[in-house]
C-alpha cells in the first residue's frame, strides 16, 4: 500500500532492519557508550569551542551550510560526515566521531534513521543540545528520511536550532536573531521560486530510481508514479523483481511517467537500465545526488539549482 511520506508502506527500511545494518548498530552503540564515558571524563557539553564560539556538530553536511548560516561568527560548526561519496546508512563512525558529537554544545542530526549512528551516540550524552531535523518537522523513523528537501522540515529545523544556539549562547542571542532572520529571507526566495515552478510542475507523474527527492518533488506539487515493487525492493536495499523493472519501463515507454529522477549516487546496473529506458522514451531525466555537491555554498542554493532543473526538464 502506498505510503504518502514515501513510496510505500514498509516493513523494513533502507539501512533499518537489515542483518547487515543491526550488526553495525550494535557495534557502533559499543563505540557510543564506551566514547560518551570518555567524553565525560574530558567535560562533556563544553559552552564553547574555539574562541568563545558555540561548539556545533552536525552528523551529516546537508544541514552544515544551514547551521553555519545561523550561528554565523558565534558558532564553530563541524560536520562529521562530509564526504559525498559515503552514505549515511552505511557509515561506520570512529571514536574520534562519536566523541566529537558527545562534547559539543549542540548537535544537529537528521533522524528518521537516516544517522542513527549519531542519534544513537547521543542518547546517553549529557548537557549537549540535540536538534533532530526529522522530530523538529513530524517526520517519524520509516518514513523518508531525506528531509533536507522539504521546505517545512527547514524551516523548523532552523527554528529548533536557533532556540538552542540562544540557551548555549544567551548574551548572543539578538545576533542569532539577526542571522536567522537573514536565513529565513534566503528560504522565503526559495518558497518563491518554488511556487512559481509548481505552476508548471504540478500533477506531473514522475518515477524515480531512488526515493532521494520525494520531499522536493511534493514541494512542487508532482505525482510520484514508481511502480510500488520497485520503490519496496529498492527502499529495502534489494534487486527489485524482473516484472517490477518491467512495469517500470512500460510507464516509461508508454508516457505514464512524464519525467524521470535518477539518484546519480546510488546507480547500479537496474538504474541504469531505467534511465536508458527513460532517453530511448524521450521521458525527460533530472539527476541529483543525495549529499549537496561541493560547488554549492548552502542548502538553500542547492535546492534553488535543483527546483530551476526541474523547471528546465518539465518545459520540455
Amino acid at each position: 500500500m502506498r505510503n504518502t511520506q514515501g513510496f510505500q508502506t514498509r516493513t523494513t527500511h533502507r539501512g533499518i532492519f537489515s542483518m547487515r545494518s543491526m550488526t553495525r548498530r550494535i557495534g557502533v552503540a559499543v563505540v557510543a557508550a564506551a566514547t560518551v564515558l570518555f567524553g565525560a571524563a574530558c567535560g562533556v557539553g563544553s559552552q564553547s569551542g574555539a574562541e568563545g564560539k558555540v561548539d556545533v556538530v552536525v552528523s551529516v553536511n546537508q544541514w552544515k551550510s544551514l547551521a553555519s548560516e545561523i550561528g554565523g561568527d558565534k558558532a564553530e560548526v563541524t560536520s562529521i560526515l562530509a564526504n559525498q561519496n559515503v552514505e549515511a546508512h552505511d557509515f561506520e563512525p570512529q571514536p574520534s566521531d562519536i566523541a566529537k558529537l558527545t562534547t559539543a554544545k549542540v548537535v544537529v542530526v537528521n533522524g528518521a534513521d537516516y544517522d542513527s549512528w549519531a542519534t544513537k551516540a547521543m542518547q546517553n550524552a549529557s548537557g549537549v543540545a540535540v536538534v533532530n531535523a526529522a522530530k523538529a518537522g513530524g517526520i517519524s523513523a520509516g518514513q523518508n528520511p531525506h528531509t533536507w528537501f522539504s521546505a517545512s522540515v527547514r524551516k523548523a529545523t532552523a527554528k529548533a536550532y536557533l532556540a538552542q544556539l540562544k540557551k548555549a549562547a544567551p548574551d548572543d542571542s539578538h545576533y542569532f536573531d539577526e542571522q536567522y532572520a537573514a536565513w529565513q529571507k534566503k528560504e522565503a526566495s526559495l518558497d518563491e521560486a518554488t511556487a512559481a515552478v509548481k505552476k508548471e510542475t504540478g500533477g506531473v507523474a514522475y518515477g524515480a530510481t531512488e526515493s532521494v527527492a520525494y520531499y522536493l518533488a511534493k514541494d512542487l506539487g508532482m505525482k510520484d508514479a514508481t511502480p510500488t515493487g520497485y520503490a519496496q525492493a529498492v527502499e529495502n536495499e534489494s534487486e527489485p523483481a524482473p516484472g517490477d523493472i518491467k512495469t517500470f519501463q512500460g510507464k516509461l515507454e508508454n508516457g505514464d511517467i512524464k519525467l524521470l529522477i535518477v539518484n546519480d549516487q546510488e546507480k547500479n546496473s537496474t538504474a541504469t537500465m531505467i534511465e536508458k529506458t527513460a532517453k530511448a522514451s524521450k521521458v525527460p531525466i533530472v539527476h541529483l545526488s543525495e549529499s549537496m555537491p561541493s560547488k554549492y555554498t548552502s542548502l538553500v542554493t542547492w535546492v534553488e539549482a535543483l527546483v530551476d532543473d526541474f523547471e528546465k526538464t518539465s518545459a520540455h
